[in-house]
């Protein structure tokens, strides 16, 4: 009888395979496949990463596709508030793989910049907002023919979980701001509706 060792894989995943050739015009047997230990290269390191921003700053942060992105972000949200004060940045993730950025205001393009370089992860862009809410431009955002998702949109503290492999870093979700201590009572429902009234989003 006839042993060959083979090596196959299942979605980039490595393993041997050992088929037996039997006697008689017997069909071969093939034995369950035995995974191979990863090699460093398919090795993948799970991150958490801030987002660094002043508290009165909202973000909005996705994954779209081609390097139009920037430009066709910037024309929604220009258009969707006249005078919007934002800063963009796109990482791009083929050909020369840099930061394309845009905006209004440049410090706050500066700061998207920065928060973009530290999370590296293809196809993401990231906006900060200052003086309007991510409901006033979040649907001129989805529109965009490039935008695949939205990952959050938030004005708390934001950690973002990142995969790193060889070929480079991938949003695997969000931590968006704390977690719930309660359920709210009547007086928590009266307080949320006064809320809403005093910045202008309920008569």
């Amino acid at each position: 009888m006839l042993i060959m060792n083979t090596m196959k894989s299942i979605q980039n995943i490595p393993y041997e395979v050992r088929i037996r050739h039997g006697t008689g015009g017997r069909r071969p047997i093939v034995d369950i496949p035995k995974q191979v230990a990863a090699t460093e290269e398919e090795r993948m390191e799970f991150k958490s990463i801030k987002i660094d921003k002043p508290e009165e700053i909202n973000l909005i942060l996705g994954q779209a596709h081609f390097i139009k992105t920037v430009d066709d972000l910037h024309e929604a949200l220009a258009t969707a508030v006249p005078g919007i004060q934002f800063g963009l940045a796109f990482c791009e993730a083929s050909g020369p793989c840099l930061i394309r950025t845009s905006g209004t205001d440049p410090s706050l393009i500066d700061l998207a910049t920065k928060n973009a370089f530290t999370l590296s992860a293809g196809h993401v862009f990231l906006i900060l907002l200052r003086g309007v809410y991510p409901i006033n431009v979040l649907n001129a955002v989805k529109s965009v023919q490039e935008v695949c998702t939205i990952y959050c949109a938030s004005s708390n503290p934001v950690e973002v979980i990142v995969a790193e492999t060889e070929q480079g870093r991938g949003v695997m979700g969000v931590i968006d701001g704390f977690r719930p201590k309660g359920v709210e009572t009547d007086a928590d429902l009266r307080s949320r509706k006064e809320l809403l009234r005093r910045i202008g989003y309920k008569v």
